[in-house]
């Protein structure tokens, strides 16, 4: 399969989790999720968690068609995901990002699972995933690297509020998930 054919609103489950394509009717229960502050705290956009500017980026994402979310059996919804930037340079590469989770999901395997699946479903189509970090946010860094990311030598600057802001770039390639931490289910 070729990018080009790439289903950027899959449904996958692995065991009590499953990602499906975001709705409106699941606007208010991430919000839920959002609208505590910590969440956002080491986001260059931390006023995510004020429902007007949540209800602005969600309605992006909405309109855009690639976000995921995440239901936990007996929990609900606990988290979103996005494919975007579907790059074809290269033999192409799909960006993973703007995950959020639910605060009592940290530390757990929930963002390891999210992404393992996101990037099983990405690899069938693509050798390579990018995901863009905000370079001070370190929860977010050490969770690329918990997950077999790869911090390349190249960066990113992303408009935020015409702020430009810059992000590192880490990668996950097709041969680095077969053998990092995430194969193994």
């Amino acid at each position: 399969m070729s990018l080009a054919d790439f289903d950027r609103q899959p449904l996958l489950a692995e065991g009590p989790l499953s990602l499906r394509p975001l709705t409106a009717d699941d606007i208010e229960p991430l919000y839920a999720i959002a609208g505590d502050p910590l969440v956002w705290d080491q986001h260059p956009m931390p006023e995510r968690s004020e429902r007007a500017h949540f209800e602005e980026w969600i309605g992006g994402k909405l309109a855009d068609g690639g976000t995921l979310v995440a239901h936990f059996e007996g929990e609900g919804l606990i988290a979103s995901s996005t494919y975007s930037n579907l790059r074809t340079e290269s033999g192409g590469a799909i960006e993973i990002g703007s995950t959020f989770l639910a605060r009592r999901m940290w530390g757990g395997p929930v963002n390891r699972t999210i992404k393992r699946l996101m990037l099983r479903h990405a690899f069938t189509y693509v050798a390579q995933v990018e995901f863009l970090v905000w370079d001070r946010n370190v929860r977010s860094r050490r969770a690329m690297e918990k997950i077999g990311g790869r911090l390349t030598d190249r960066t990113a600057t992303v408009a935020h509020r015409a702020q430009a802001v810059v992000h590192l770039v880490y990668e996950i390639t097709r041969e680095d998930f077969t053998i990092g931490p995430l194969a193994n289910a």
